[in-house]
């Protein structure tokens, strides 16, 4: 199997996603075996608990600088033998030794279609307020490579979710959630394992 962390710093929806996928044998070739948080009190390192998945939480603050930041996150995936990094509301930004350390292997989902409201300060419900204040119709989440451009890596995979009249930001983005997160980013991480596995190996 492909070994996998999870990186997070906070509810866990998008991790709940993947391990349920996981339970069902829908994640390919690939297996949960690090959920890695930026907080201690992030209840997706709850979660992850509840699945039987090992925890390690990784604090800047602890660290002294972001390049030592950064080491400490390589070591503990290189620690637990992960090939595949999957951000899910991760909010640290990973610096350049943990990107060189996993070429095309960290993808993220963003929740909007990029190259819209996404980039430095596009996080959270901030994506979907602004989604609203321009006023469009349709929105959606992306799952992209992850490289030293914020939302900048190339797209995997996008699905568009309408917006409807009355939405708030906590709506639209539950419903981006439902709709399109919650089934990108198992899919997409699928893919990238069987595609990980058929170059060591059938699963």
């Amino acid at each position: 199997m492909v070994k996998i962390a999870v990186l997070v710093s906070g509810g866990g929806t998008n991790l709940q996603a993947l391990i349920d996928r996981q339970r069902d044998g829908k994640l390919g070739c690939g297996q949960i075996n690090l959920v890695l948080s930026s907080r201690a009190d992030a209840y997706a390192l709850e979660r992850a608990k509840q699945a039987g998945i090992e925890t390690a939480v990784v604090r800047k603050k602890d660290c002294g600088s972001a390049e030592a930041y950064d080491h400490k996150i390589v070591e503990e995936l290189h620690a637990h033998g992960i090939e595949l990094v999957v951000l899910a509301g991760f909010l640290s930004i990973l610096g350049k030794e943990v990107i060189d350390a996993y070429p095309n292997r960290i993808i993220n989902v963003h929740p909007s279609l990029i190259p819209s409201f996404c980039g430095n300060g596009f996080y959270g419900l901030k994506v979907h307020e602004a989604a609203l204040a321009y006023g469009v119709k349709v929105t959606g989440a992306t799952v992209h490579f992850v490289n030293e451009v914020t939302d900048g890596g190339s797209i995997i995979l996008q699905k568009a979710v309408d917006v409807l009249p009355g939405d708030t930001p906590e709506v639209l983005q539950r419903r981006v959630m439902e709709q399109a997160e919650w089934e990108l980013l198992p899919q997409a991480t699928a893919m990238l394992c069987d595609e990980i596995q058929k170059e060591k190996g059938n699963c």
